[in-house]
Parts: C-alpha cells; structure tokens; sequence
C-alpha cells in the first residue's frame, strides 16, 4: 500500500503534464530534416515562408503553397505536380517543439496512416 499511492500520485502528475508547443517558431525560416528509407539517409533542406515552401533535395527543388489551418498544422500542395501523386495534398502536424528542433506527423490529406520525423531550424 505504501508503494501504491506515491505510484499513484506519480502517474496522476505525468498525465496531466503535456508539453510545450510554440509552432509560431516554426513558421517561416529554414529547416533540414533527415529520412531514413531502408539503410539509407536522406537529407533535405527546406525554406518557408507564410504562404511557400521549397524542398532541395537531391540536387533538385521542389515548391509548395502553404494553407495555415492553425499555428500548428497546414497543408502542402506542389505548385507543379509532375504526376497523380504529386497532385495529392499533404497535412502536416506540429507535435512538439524545443529551442531549434519541431517533430512533427505527415500524411495524404484524409488518411488515416500517417508517418513522423523531425526538423532542425537552421536559420530564422
């Protein structure tokens, strides 16, 4: 019984805890986030604005207009799709946030499966 109510108390304090998210950080600036597909990394840099967004990766750029929902999610949809997929809109979620990194989940909009990673700020 003596371990019970500090395990009790311990679990009731954690759960209330949730932490904090300015997504406003992460609005606009320029972020790298890293991917891993099989064994390999795949690195890409990333400028936005309020209303763009230009993926470099491979030697290749790639741009997005961006719809805010809130501070924390928006959509993503390529200016100049080059096939079906390309033509499908991404959600994006801010999860968490801390100094200079945001983990944040992904997905085609209206999916249910979704996928995460991370971004590192990199320059305001």
């Amino acid at each position: 019984m003596r371990l019970f109510i500090p395990l009790v108390s311990l679990l009731f304090l954690t759960s209330c805890y949730e932490s904090e998210r300015k997504c406003s950080d992460f609005k606009t600036g320029t972020f790298e986030f890293e991917a891993l597909s099989g064994t390999e990394v795949f690195k890409t840099k990333i400028i936005r604005n309020d209303s763009l967004e230009i993926d470099f990766f491979d030697g290749k750029s790639d741009t997005s207009s961006i719809r805010w929902i809130n501070d924390c999610e928006y959509v993503l949809e390529k200016l100049h799709p080059k096939n079906q997929a390309e033509k499908k809109a991404i959600l994006i979620k801010i999860l968490t946030t801390n100094k200079n990194n945001y983990t944040f989940e992904f997905s085609e909009v209206g999916k249910t499966k979704t996928s995460k990673a991370s971004a590192k700020k990199i320059k305001p």
